[in-house]
């Protein structure tokens, strides 16, 4: 049994209606609780919940600073390679779109590293645009080697690997795994990804589960919002994580809520995820999944993060760069627009002044 056979018992259309006709009785009704089920965090992401965002956030605050205290955690990503050979209609590396495509040499890779560790940071997130021909398993390993002589906890977002190649990552260094399903709802999964290795849902959704088996510490999953109803698919990764962290319970469970931003491309968002929309969603997987890490990225602009401290995220992104080689020179197109690019200092003292403490290191591998 995999996520999939979960996935087929919740159906899109049952869904939807079902969060489309919760009521204001019943979102009282699950606010008095104090833990939450599956059925609950439906409620909590209706529309009639919209109405008790700030019962939901002093909920999420006391969960919170229960289980995680006062600390967030801060990492970097370090783009390796934007070569792809997918075809998605949103991002800014589909094989399609005319960028600058490199990869970076090792020499490269060290002055990379060397920049990022300078600012302080030591957890580092590895990317690559999803091609196995131009960034092999082998060339991950091996760029695993040099991070590892400046960095504490390395974590990979690259294209899915079967589960022997991930046991391979992990006994060279690697301890981390993120991969984002993108959107939930299959059939726009397909109309998204029209060719490439990555119109495979399935695959794609096995993913994480072949990362905690290969002995991954920590494996971070999220739908791209924007693709997809947000609603249903805030519902699809809450349960995706819930399903995880039952069985797979010696594994730290996350999960990120990226929102689509600029990229180059003329691809226009299907369903945008406003603010509130957002807070939303991460209060009702912070009461829903209070022992699960919310990791909230620089695609989200400085104020709107400031004000999200305290109310569910446990991890944040810092002195966020998204081209290849561009933490050292900016040479060419990244991923995606960054909206906040603040310094990792200036974060630092963001948290500082918030009460919070920064943390830079809270692993070293042996």
């Amino acid at each position: 049994m995999s996520f999939y056979d979960v996935l087929q018992k919740y159906k899109q259309n049952v869904v939807f209606e079902r969060i489309q006709s919760v009521s204001r009785e019943e979102v009282d009704r699950v606010l008095s609780k104090e833990i939450f089920s599956i059925d609950d965090y439906l409620v909590l992401i209706s529309p009639a919940a919209s109405d008790f965002l700030e019962e939901m956030a002093r909920k999420a605050q006391r969960i919170t600073l229960q289980h995680f205290g006062r600390a967030v955690v801060l990492y970097a990503p370090l783009y390796l390679a934007n070569y792809c050979v997918n075809n998605c209609l949103y991002c800014g590396f589909n094989v399609h779109n005319d960028l600058d495509r490199r990869k970076l040499t090792m020499e490269e890779l060290r002055v990379e590293a060397k920049a990022i560790s300078e600012m302080g940071i030591r957890h580092i997130l590895l990317l690559t645009g999803e091609s196995r021909k131009h960034s092999p398993v082998e060339y991950i390993r091996d760029c695993v080697k040099i991070i590892a002589e400046y960095f504490t906890s390395i974590s990979l977002e690259v294209y899915p690997l079967d589960e022997e190649d991930y046991r391979l990552l992990v006994n060279s260094g690697v301890d981390g795994l993120t991969i984002y399903q993108e959107v939930y709802d299959e059939d726009v999964y397909k109309t998204m990804h029209p060719s490439g290795p990555k119109k495979d849902f399935r695959y794609r959704l096995d993913t994480p589960e072949r990362g905690c088996r290969s002995g991954m510490r920590s494996v971070g999953i999220g739908a791209l919002m924007g693709l997809g109803n947000w609603r249903t698919e805030a519902f699809y990764t809450a349960l995706h994580a819930h399903y995880l962290t039952g069985k797979y319970s010696e594994v730290e469970i996350s999960l990120s809520i990226p929102r689509m931003r600029p990229h180059t491309g003329s691809f226009e968002v299907p369903s945008p995820v406003g603010d509130r929309d957002f807070v939303q969603i991460m209060l009702a997987a912070r009461l829903f999944l209070r022992h699960v890490g919310i990791t909230v990225s620089t695609r989200e602009r400085a104020s709107f993060r400031d004000n999200l401290v305290g109310l569910g995220l446990t991890r944040m992104s810092a002195g966020s760069v998204t081209e290849v080689g561009g933490y050292n020179e900016k040479r060419g197109d990244g991923q995606f627009e960054i909206s906040d690019d603040r310094s990792v200092e200036e974060i630092r003292q963001m948290l500082y002044g918030k009460g919070f403490q920064p943390v830079f290191k809270d692993w070293q591998y042996i």
